[in-house]
């Protein structure tokens, strides 16, 4: 079995309740996530994709080859340009003004979440960076298409965009190359670096479903 099957095996239960069962998810899906909550999220959303870039680009400044630093630097030019774009159009239709969301504070949860990938990446090497941030990419891509098979949200709602916009094939794509890579990079390392892979794949998790949390209050 690959790595990474390994872990999402081994943390069957808290992915299940960070990217199935939430209710932030069931909400997205269904349609009753309330607007407010919504627009809550979308803010803090974006501002933990700014740091969530510096971690990716820290990856690809520590990867072993060209082709790997190109794939990062695809990842990166997806959340900055692609995943950003979507998040503009959303607070554009929340009426959120760009000198509003400069001006947004991050919520505990956003500093805890984004602290633990940034210190991640900065102090390790890119085994344990790709574990890390395999859990964002690899759980919105879940996700998006778990939601999109049973979506009940009103057609063109802002739910059902979002779910469209993370059950997309290039987002697949990308994710396919990170459990690859982090496979690869795992059959290669020590039982020690394997171990603090799994640590770290195991608190992104924790991290997302607190993330999760927040705009309900939690």
């Amino acid at each position: 079995m690959a790595f990474t099957d390994e872990l999402r095996a081994r943390f069957d239960s808290e992915w299940r309740a960070t990217h199935h069962d939430h209710p932030f998810v069931v909400g997205i899906g269904d349609g009753t996530l309330p607007l407010d909550r919504f627009r809550f999220f979308m803010q803090q959303d974006y501002l933990f994709l700014v740091d969530y870039s510096r971690a990716i680009a820290i990856a690809s400044a520590k990867s072993p080859d060209l082709d790997s630093m190109g794939h990062w630097a695809k990842l990166l030019d997806e959340t900055l340009n692609s995943e950003m774009s979507l998040h503009r159009s959303f607070c554009v239709d929340f009426g959120i003004t760009e000198e509003e969301l400069a001006a947004t504070t991050p919520t505990p949860a956003t500093l805890s979440y984004t602290k633990h990938l940034v210190d991640t990446a900065y102090a390790y090497g890119i085994a344990e960076i790709a574990a890390a941030l395999l859990p964002c990419q690899w759980g919105y891509d879940d996700a998006g298409q778990c939601l999109a098979v049973n979506l009940t949200a009103p057609e063109g709602s802002l739910h059902a965009r979002w779910v469209a916009g993370y059950n997309d094939p290039e987002y697949r794509e990308i994710t396919a190359w990170l459990r690859g890579f982090t496979d690869d990079l795992a059959s290669e390392a020590s039982d020690e670096v394997r171990d603090r892979m799994a640590t770290l794949f195991k608190e992104s998790l924790h991290q997302e479903y607190l993330f999760w949390e927040a705009p309900l209050g939690g």
